[in-house]
């Protein structure tokens, strides 16, 4: 693989003179290829009788075919040459003009391609009035410079492959491949691959391990190639992965692969996923035809020797990994809908039922952990959870139940469906156990995806906040549902820790509702701190929204209360809170540096109050939710008290870019939405506070000899002093003198202290008690 070095100083001077070579060459040949055609005109005219007709004529044919071949090779390797050096032209050219503007927009690139700032902020003069990159400056310029480097490394390879394929094996003959394009011999080795891959396919469930290694080194080798993955699909066909995939799950026909090689079956279920799901982005006839017949076989069985299961069995567990396309997704999941209301007979038989293989052993769809695959809905929710869009519309549509009569309108709303009708199957896990977890798991990875705009598992490196109203609409859906009653959240193992990162992704609007007086009110506290969206104050919703609230205190209040219900959820949105309360510091108080009188912090004393107030009533809903599940001076009990804390060393894996902090330790992967674009002081020292070790007491011995009732008292006195931390980072943050940080930590982080009362005024969610 290049190296930005490398592209960045090439030498292409040698590639220029080879091409200019190679193409002295083919003149060359052009003309003995004439001659040669020539001499074979005359020697297919020629009248030659016997052993001399026998002998020299093929000679003479011989020859001139070889002079054709040996010029179509030298017009593919100078055409190879050609492009491959315009390609690394192009890489070059723009990794000069990079490193060139980088200066003027005040960054420095250094040799090894990493990009910082060329005066540091806390280095700059306080005259300074040159350019101040932001992150989304960072982020782009990053993006530049990956991109060359791709198109370079992209151009070698096929380059390299082609030029290798060109020389051939045969040591005798010139190999006559015809390529006018680098593009044309990239597609050649996609076609070539996918029938590699195909002739690997068709060996089933007989194929050696090594072989399984050879058809997933395939896969990733052409990994998001869309020519590659077009082929294949097609070529095995709409059925033809169902089958396979059905054939490798069947337990019955004495296959080692799934006792031995489960490992290699996993990684195979991944990478099967990703090529499919890159196929079906493809608008080809082909292709379309390929989606249409997929969903129409998905209702019915796919025979293997021992086992039967149906076409949506199988497919949805070759949906867990990849973006499928939005309109496949759709009608696919329109189909399986469609389908299971038919076999459970609108809801007299249980999906469980419905999808139970009937006689015979169950088929094994599914390699990567979280129940054997019966449930296709699992493996649905998973691809939507791939794919934003698709997530979003499904949710906030309808189906229709009757596609097939236009003169009923039977309809159902998907959302209700999938978190209150539908009664998910258990699966067996990976320990053996049968639980409901696998597919609340996926729900919540679905509606994780529909809420926020990114896939519920996409890298949080470079994330922006791009939530837009149809997100919101879906969130408010979340809110009602599961903020009335505590039974949703516990009765739906394996979604809580969805449901808090959905609820860190709308942390702001949260706090919007939390500011106001009335339980019962959609609009916001006049002139509120929160809810921060473009530059003009316009919300991100829509207009109604400006000053409108997406739900009221009442139900912001059970949300957040019956979340934090859970440890996982408790977490999570504690240190959102946190963050969050931090970032609307940053906007609203004073600029470090800046002179200051009392009402200036009439904001900041609001910012906090609230951060305060929701911390209050997450960890008395904690509390008493650890009161109901184990009993008092139980080991159990204090150990659970113990971990009310622990969310504070999460922050120290944040990650600010583009207006959003990632949680990369702890909470992993969940985004809470900054208050504005650009980091600000309070936000950055707040990230680098070191995590106090303030759980680590209840971990003693000493813990369990303390009464349960002592333990929650010191452990809400914790969660009080933890709420103080934003205050303190912005008290903190560089830029105040000594005298304006001893003012700010004694009238807001004092101030504080005494607001987290405030929690207990509220009318707090019951906690849940198992029937």
């Amino acid at each position: 693989m290049l190296k930005f070095d490398q592209v960045l100083h090439a030498n292409l001077s040698g590639l220029k003179e080879a091409v200019t070579v190679w193409g002295e060459t083919v003149s060359k040949l052009e003309k003995t290829k004439e001659k040669a055609d020539s001499l074979r005109g005359k020697a297919d005219k020629a009248d030659w009788k016997g052993e001399n007709a026998g002998v020299t004529q093929a000679f003479v044919r011989k020859t001139a075919k070889e002079f054709g071949d040996a010029l179509t090779e030298a017009r593919s390797i100078r055409n190879i040459l050609r492009d491959a050096e315009s390609e690394f032209q192009a890489a070059k050219t723009e990794l000069e003009k990079l490193v060139a503007e980088a200066p003027g927009k005040g960054m420095r690139i250094d040799q090894e391609g990493v990009v910082s700032h060329l005066i540091r902020p806390d280095s700059r003069s306080k005259d300074y009035d040159g350019p101040k990159p932001e992150v989304a400056d960072f982020e782009a310029m990053n993006a530049a410079i990956k991109a060359a480097i791709d198109r370079a490394n992209n151009a070698d390879d096929v380059a390299s492959r082609a030029l290798r394929g060109l020389v051939g094996s045969d040591k005798m003959n010139f190999s006559g491949t015809s390529y006018d394009s680098l593009k044309a011999a990239s597609k050649a080795q996609d076609a070539e691959d996918a029938h590699a891959a195909y002739e690997l396919y068709k060996k089933g469930d007989d194929a050696t391990p090594q072989e399984i290694d050879k058809l997933n080194a395939l896969f990733k080798a052409n990994q998001k190639d869309p020519y590659f993955a077009e082929k294949f699909a097609l070529e095995v066909g709409p059925k033809g992965s169902m089958e396979y995939w059905a054939d490798m799950g069947d337990p019955s026909d004495g296959s080692r692969l799934g006792v031995d090689h489960r490992d290699k079956l996993k990684e195979l279920q991944t990478n099967w996923s990703l090529t499919l799901a890159t196929a079906t982005h493809s608008t080809s006839p082909e292709m379309e035809q390929w989606k249409a017949d997929v969903i129409k076989a998905g209702s019915e069985p796919i025979q293997t020797r021992g086992t039967s299961p149906y076409g949506f069995q199988v497919m949805s567990n070759l949906m867990r990994v990849g973006d499928y396309d939005d309109k496949f997704l759709k009608d696919y999941g329109t189909g399986l809908v469609v389908t299971e209301r038919k076999m459970t007979h609108d809801g007299a038989l249980t999906p469980a039922r419905a999808w139970h293989a009937m006689g015979g052993m169950p088929s094994h769809l599914n390699w990567q952990g979280g129940g054997l695959g019966d449930d296709p809905m699992v493996g649905f929710m998973e691809g939507l959870g791939h794919n934003p869009k698709a997530s979003t519309d499904f949710f906030n549509g309808n189906i229709d139940l009757t596609p097939e009569n236009t003169k009923d309108d039977k309809k159902l709303d998907p959302f209700d469906y999938f978190t209150k009708d539908r009664e998910w199957p258990e699966e067996l896990n990976d320990k053996g156990d049968r639980t409901k977890e696998p597919g609340y798991n996926a729900l919540g990875h679905a509606l994780e995806s529909a809420t926020t705009g990114h896939p519920y598992d996409a890298d949080p490196e470079g994330l922006k906040d791009v939530r837009n109203k149809e997100n919101a609409e879906v969130m408010q859906k979340v809110v009602e549902r599961y903020g009335s009653d505590p039974k949703y959240m516990h009765e739906q193992p394996g979604i809580d820790d969805s449901l808090g990162k959905m609820g860190a992704a709308y942390i702001d609007e949260l706090n919007r509702s939390l500011e106001t007086d009335s339980d019962t009110t959609m609009e916001e506290k006049r002139d509120s701190p929160f809810g921060f969206n473009d530059a003009k104050g316009k919300s991100r919703f829509g207009s109604e929204f400006d000053t409108g609230l997406l739900w009221n205190r009442g139900d912001a209040i059970n949300f957040m209360g019956i979340v934090a219900q859970s440890e996982t959820g408790h977490s999570t949105l504690s240190v959102a809170e946190s963050l969050y309360t931090t970032s609307v510091l940053d906007q609203v108080g004073p600029k470090p540096g800046t002179n200051f009188d009392e009402m200036d912090l009439t904001n900041a004393r609001t910012t906090l109050r609230i951060g305060s107030e929701a911390q209050g009533i997450m960890d008395e809903t904690r509390m008493a939710q650890i009161d109901q599940d184990y009993a008092k001076d139980s080991e159990e009990h204090k150990k659970a008290v113990g971990k009310t804390t622990e969310w504070v060393k999460f922050g120290v894996g944040a990650v600010a870019a583009g207006g959003v902090v990632a949680l990369t330790g702890g909470a992993g992967g969940v985004l809470v939405p900054l208050a504005a674009e650009t980091v600000g002081g309070a936000v950055t020292t707040f990230i680098g506070m070191e995590a106090d070790d303030v759980a680590e007491k209840y971990e003693k011995d000493e813990m369990l000899k303390e009464k349960s009732d002592k333990l929650k008292e010191t452990a809400l006195h914790d969660g009080k002093e933890l709420s103080l931390r934003p205050g303190i980072a912005y008290a903190e943050a560089p830029g105040w003198t000594d005298k304006q940080y001893q003012y700010l930590d004694e009238n807001l982080v004092g101030y504080v202290r005494t607001s987290r009362l405030h929690a207990r005024d509220n009318v707090l969610p019951d906690p849940y008690e198992e029937k």
